[in-house]
């Protein structure tokens, strides 16, 4: 179940990543390598601050070592 209105200021995963123009496993994976923080709600259903979700956004990313890079065509 969503949240009908989350809080004043937050966004939901979903929400969050509309806002960002990314899919919601990459806000999930941006939790994960602590490029986002969750801001509250529940294990399940977090929320996350918009000005954190901007943030993130414009972050420069952790890489792993073999990922493959994007490559101008």
């Amino acid at each position: 179940m969503e949240y009908v209105q989350p809080p004043a200021g937050t966004l939901t995963t979903s929400l969050a990543a509309m806002a960002a123009g990314v899919q919601p496993a990459t806000i999930r994976d941006w939790v994960r390598r602590g490029v986002l923080t969750r801001c509250g709600g529940t294990p399940k259903r977090p929320v996350y601050r918009i000005d954190d979700v901007k943030a993130a956004r414009a972050a420069t990313k952790p890489t792993r070592p073999g990922q493959r890079t994007a490559r101008a065509a």
